[in-house]
């Protein structure tokens, strides 16, 4: 199948050293900014990815420095006066440019092996946008602002979305922007296996990365990015860009957005979920976060995780994997990290 080859363009790759405390995962209020409103931020980048035993010490100080810098991007835009729309996109689009995540550039790679991607964005208000099956599109979370934005549509796949990249001037970059060797290491490691098996092709979750965001006119926020799974089935797409599953919010529950096995969040509408259950059930955002993981999810055989936030700046991050990658900020001074299951 031909593939359009678009321009390149040139390659920038932020590097911020920052080092932060360990994160408290239980929900937690902010405290009112100086104009009496809260403003905070969420960030994952990923969860059931993180091995003790192959994680030194110089590669958890290099995860938390590419936490550190999203998170900072995306406070600063709330401490500005900015919209909670544009910090997710500035915390997003910094792990998208990290090798480090799976997403944009460093993004697992599919059975052909190419870094095919996905990416939503939601607002407080119910608007939404998203893209699915991307291959040349720098920052898919800012084409999924767009979508929102400068289209009647919600989401766009492979070839029409990369088409409306170009009407809209965003420079596409080659698929070789997006691989990196470890990923392409991955790959070959996903294809042996499922070889020696003799099975079907195996496939193997590297987790997501997302954000949501409370600024200061109360408005809440969700995005989510992703390359999805190493060795996925050419044309898969997971529930990152699915409306409700990967991502969802509202100023009336919450905002949500997930990391973990994308067929289970689908077929399950975990961040819509959540969000209904603090909505009509009236249950705490920890209390239905909880529900949600490790009752829903965990019996129906998936695992994953989530980060959430409520109208009022409460909190909850929580999963039922090894670890997720998390970091959180808000008005109060708070400015935390975490990695594993017992730091929550």
């Amino acid at each position: 199948m031909s593939r359009p080859r678009p321009p390149t363009a040139p390659l920038l790759l932020a590097v911020v050293p920052f080092v932060l405390a360990a994160l408290a995962g239980a929900a937690r209020a902010a405290e009112p900014a100086a104009d009496g409103r809260p403003i905070v931020l969420v960030i994952h980048g990923g969860a059931g990815v993180i091995e003790r035993s192959r994680m030194t010490s110089a590669k958890e100080a290099s995860y938390r420095a590419g936490l550190a810098a999203a998170l900072d991007a995306g406070f600063a835009v709330l401490e500005r006066g900015g919209s909670s729309l544009d910090a997710v996109i500035a915390a997003v689009r910094i792990m998208e440019d990290d090798p480090q995540f799976n997403a944009g550039r460093g993004a697992v790679l599919d059975e052909d092996g190419f870094a095919v991607l996905d990416a939503a964005i939601m607002d407080g208000n119910g608007r939404a946008g998203a893209v699915a099956s991307v291959r040349h599109v720098k920052n898919p979370i800012e084409l999924a602002r767009l979508v929102m934005d400068k289209s009647p549509h919600v989401l766009l796949v492979g070839q029409g979305a990369e088409e409306f990249a170009l009407e809209q001037g965003v420079v596409l970059v080659p698929e070789s922007y997006f691989v990196v060797p470890r990923r392409v290491q991955e790959l070959a490691e996903a294809k042996r296996a499922a070889a020696e098996r003799a099975k079907a092709p195996s496939v193997k979750g590297a987790g997501t990365v997302g954000a949501v965001a409370l600024d200061r006119a109360g408005n809440l926020a969700a995005a989510t990015s992703t390359g999805g799974l190493t060795n996925k089935h050419r044309g898969r797409v997971g529930d990152s860009p699915i409306v409700g599953a990967g991502t969802y919010a509202s100023n009336e529950s919450c905002a949500v957005s997930g990391t973990g096995e994308g067929e289970y969040y689908i077929r399950q509408v975990v961040a819509y979920d959540i969000c209904a259950m603090v909505h009509y059930q009236h249950k705490t955002l920890a209390q239905a976060v909880h529900e949600e993981i490790h009752e829903k999810l965990q019996r129906s055989g998936g695992t994953g995780g989530v980060i959430a936030m409520d109208p009022s700046g409460n909190i909850a991050t929580d999963f039922n994997t090894p670890g997720m990658f998390r970091a959180a900020r808000d008005s109060r001074g708070r400015r935390e990290i975490g990695m594993y299951a017992e730091i929550q």
